[in-house]
C-alpha cells in the first residue's frame, strides 16, 4: 500500500488498474499532437513506393522502438531501412552522416524515435536533400521544436496527450497504433507491446498509466 501510495495510486480502482491493466484503458492515440499529420505522411510514404528509413537512439528504449516500428512495417512494406548510429563516432541524436546515409540511400521519409526533439539543424539539412522527418522523442523539448512534417512528443506545450511519461519506444507504439486504426488493424501492433515493455523497464519511465 505503501508503494502504491508513493505512485500516486491511492483509491481501490486505482490500485486494480495498476495490478490489471487492459488494453481498454489505452488512451486515444490521436490525442497526441501532430499525430494525424504523421499518420497521413507515412501513409503517403508508403502509397508512393517512398524509402523509409526507422532511424533510433542506441540505448535499449531506441533499439527496441527501431526494431517495433521496422518489424511492423516490413510485414507488410518491403521498401524500409534502418539505422542506429554508432555512440563513439556520432554520439547521440540525429547525426549528419545519418543524413547523408539517407541521401545515400534514396530515403524519402525518416522515422525518428527516442531522439529528434533537439535536432532541428538535422531537419534543415534533411529538407534541402528533399527527406521528411517525423520525430516520436519523449525528452524535453528545447525553445524551439523541429521543423518536421510531424513532432510528436508528450511533454511539448502543446500536446494534450493525458500521459506525460511514455517511453521513446512507447510513442512508437502509439504512432503504429493510430496509422493501424486507420489503414490496418490495430490488433497487429498489440504483439509487439513485450517491446514496449523492456523500454519501460530499460529506460526508468514511471511504471503508472
Amino acid at each position: 500500500s505503501a508503494l502504491l501510495l508513493q505512485r500516486g495510486v491511492n483509491s481501490f480502482e486505482g490500485a486494480r488498474k495498476f495490478f490489471r491493466p487492459s488494453l481498454d484503458d489505452l488512451h486515444l492515440p490521436d490525442d497526441m499532437k501532430d499525430m494525424n499529420l504523421a499518420v497521413e505522411r507515412l501513409k503517403s510514404a508508403i502509397d508512393r513506393n517512398e524509402k523509409i528509413l526507422v532511424y533510433g537512439d542506441y540505448d535499449v528504449d531506441g533499439t527496441t522502438a527501431v526494431s517495433m516500428v521496422y518489424s511492423y512495417l516490413k510485414s507488410f512494406y518491403p521498401h524500409c531501412d534502418y539505422y542506429v548510429p554508432d555512440r563513439s563516432s556520432e554520439g547521440y541524436g540525429v547525426s549528419k552522416a545519418g543524413v547523408l546515409y539517407a541521401e545515400a540511400n534514396n530515403v524519402g521519409l525518416i522515422i525518428a524515435l527516442d531522439l529528434g526533439i533537439k535536432a532541428s539543424d538535422m531537419v534543415v539539412l534533411a529538407t534541402l536533400k528533399g527527406i521528411d522527418f517525423i520525430i516520436c522523442d519523449h525528452h524535453l523539448p528545447g525553445k524551439e521544436v523541429p521543423n518536421a512534417v510531424a513532432v510528436l512528443d508528450p511533454k511539448r506545450n502543446d500536446c494534450t496527450y493525458p500521459f506525460k511519461e511514455l517511453s521513446g519506444c512507447g510513442i512508437g507504439f502509439k504512432f503504429l497504433q493510430a496509422f493501424a486504426r486507420r489503414h490496418r488493424n490495430e490488433k497487429e501492433v498489440y504483439e509487439y507491446l513485450d517491446m514496449v515493455a523492456v523500454s519501460i523497464a530499460s529506460d526508468i519511465v514511471p511504471i503508472i498509466g
